[in-house]
C-alpha cells in the first residue's frame, strides 16, 4: 500500500457526521472545495461543524510517524509512514528553551535520544514534576534549539523493538517548522497535501514556565497556511483548554484526546474541575466537547473494553454517542506485536512478535470508528482496505 489512492479514496471522512454510515457516503470533491458553516466563515477561527476532511474512511494515522519501523519523530519516521500511505502523520510538539517548538513524544528525551552520551550535558540531568509526576532524566525546554540539534534519536523501546535500534543516531530532533517544509515538499512532489495531526503535549505545565504552545503553534500554521478549515491538518490535544485556546486562535480542526475513564484532564487538575475522562465520554460531556472541537481521540479501551483475561470484550455506547454529537473518534493505539494487542488476537508466545493484528484492526473498525493511529500503517491499511471492501 505505497500509494493513497489504493486506501479507497472515494470514502470520505465527514467531520460533523452523525455516524459512520454518513461519514462514508463517498461525497464528492477535496478539501478546497468543502463548504464551512455560515456562522464560522471559511478562514474565521470558532467551533461548529460541518467540516469536510477529504480522506478515507477508515482514516489510517501514521502515530508518531512509523514508529513500529523508524524510531519515532524523525523525518526517517515521517517519511516512511508517507511512503507506505498513511492518511495523516502525527506529532507531538514540545518547546525548546529559546520557545521553538520540536517534535518530541514527550519533553524528557532521555529515552528517545542519546543526550546520556554526551558528556557536556550530564549536569541538565534533573527531576521534575510534570503534570503531577516526578521524572529524573533530560527535557527539552533545559535546552536551546541549537543544542538539541547536537543530539540524534534513538528508538524509545529497544526491548519490544530491537531492529529498530539500527537506526539509532541517524536522523535529529526535527523543528515543526521543519515537518511543515517536509510536508510542503512532499505535497508538492507528489501533487497532493500531506495531512498532519498535531498534538500540544503537557500545555498547563509549559504554560507556567511562559513557554505557552498554542500561540507560537498557530504563528506557524498561518506562516505555512494551514490556518484554516479546510486546510490539512488536524490539532490534538488531551487538555480541553488548549483545544479550546487553539480554537480561538485557528479555523483548523481540532480533536480532543482521552485517557483513561478514571482520569482526570491535568488542566481539570489545575483548574479544580472534578470532571474525569468517564463524564467527559457521557452524552453531556460529549456535546461539551461539541461546541469547540470536532472530534476524539479516546484509548481503544474506551471503544471496547477488555475483560478481566485481556480479551476484547462488547462495545461502549461510545461510537454512537459521539456520532450523535457530530464528533468523529480517532482513537488511540493500535501496534502490531503480541505484548500490545487484546489477548485473543496474541499468536505464540513471543510477547516481542506480531500477533493477529488484522484481526484486531477489523474488530475495532466494525465498531464504526472513524479512523485509527497505528504505529504500523501498512497493516492498518490492509485491515482498512479489507474492511471498506466487506
Amino acid at each position: 500500500m505505497a500509494e493513497r489512492a489504493q486506501a479507497n479514496p472515494g470514502r470520505r471522512a465527514l467531520l460533523g457526521a452523525a455516524a459512520l454510515g454518513t461519514a462514508a457516503l463517498g461525497l464528492p470533491g477535496t478539501a478546497s472545495a468543502a463548504e464551512p458553516r455560515p456562522d464560522r466563515g471559511a478562514d474565521g477561527p470558532g467551533h461548529g461543524h460541518g467540516l469536510r476532511l477529504d480522506l478515507p474512511v477508515p482514516t489510517v494515522i501514521g502515530h508518531r510517524g512509523a514508529a513500529g519501523y523508524r524510531p519515532e519523530h524523525t523525518i526517517g519516521s515521517y517519511q516512511a509512514a508517507l511512503d507506505m500511505g498513511a492518511h495523516i502523520i502525527e506529532q507531538d510538539v514540545v518547546p525548546t528553551k529559546d520557545g521553538h517548538l520540536v517534535c518530541r513524544h514527550e519533553n524528557d528525551i532521555t529515552a528517545t535520544t542519546d543526550v546520556a552520551a554526551h558528556p557536556g550535558f550530564a549536569n541538565r540531568r534533573t527531576t521534575k514534576k510534570v503534570d503531577g509526576v516526578p521524572l529524573t532524566g533530560w527535557f527539552t525546554e533545559d535546552f536551546t534549539l541549537a543544542e538539541l540539534k547536537t543530539l540524534r534519536a534513538k528508538e524509545r523501546i529497544p526491548g519490544n523493538r530491537q531492529r529498530n535500534t539500527l537506526y539509532d543516531g541517524r536522523w535529529e530532533i526535527p523543528t515543526f517548522e521543519e515537518v511543515l517544509r517536509w510536508a510542503d515538499r512532499e505535497g508538492r512532489r507528489r501533487g497532493r497535501p500531506v495531512w498532519l495531526y498535531v498534538e500540544t503535549k503537557h500545555p498547563t505545565y509549559f504554560r507556567g514556565l511562559g513557554l505557552g504552545l498554542e500561540e507560537p503553534l498557530a504563528r506557524l500554521l498561518r506562516r505555512y497556511g494551514r490556518h484554516r478549515a479546510q486546510s490539512p491538518l488536524i490539532l490534538q490535544s488531551f487538555e480541553p483548554s488548549s483545544v479550546q485556546r487553539l480554537s480561538k486562535l485557528v479555523a483548523t480542526p481540532r480533536v480532543v484526546l482521552l485517557s483513561g475513564p478514571g482520569e482526570r484532564p491535568w488542566d481539570f487538575v489545575a483548574s479544580g474541575d472534578p470532571r474525569t475522562v468517564a463524564d467527559l465520554v457521557k452524552p453531556a460531556g460529549l456535546k461539551w466537547m461539541a461546541g469547540y472541537a470536532h472530534g476524539i481521540g479516546p484509548t481503544l479501551d474506551l471503544i471496547a473494553p477488555k475483560d478481566a483475561s485481556g480479551r476484547l470484550g462488547t462495545p461502549t455506547t461510545l461510537v454512537r454517542d459521539a456520532h450523535a454529537q457530530g464528533l468523529i473518534l480517532h482513537p488511540y493505539t493500535l501496534r502490531n506485536e503480541n505484548t500490545f494487542l487484546p489477548a485473543d488476537f496474541r499468536r505464540g508466545t513471543d510477547p516481542n512478535a506480531y500477533g493477529d493484528a488484522f484481526g484486531a484492526l477489523l474488530a475495532y473498525f466494525a465498531t464504526g470508528i472513524d479512523g485509527v493511529f497505528s504505529d504500523n500503517p501498512d497493516t492498518a491499511l490492509l485491515a482498512a482496505a479489507d474492511f471498506a471492501g466487506r
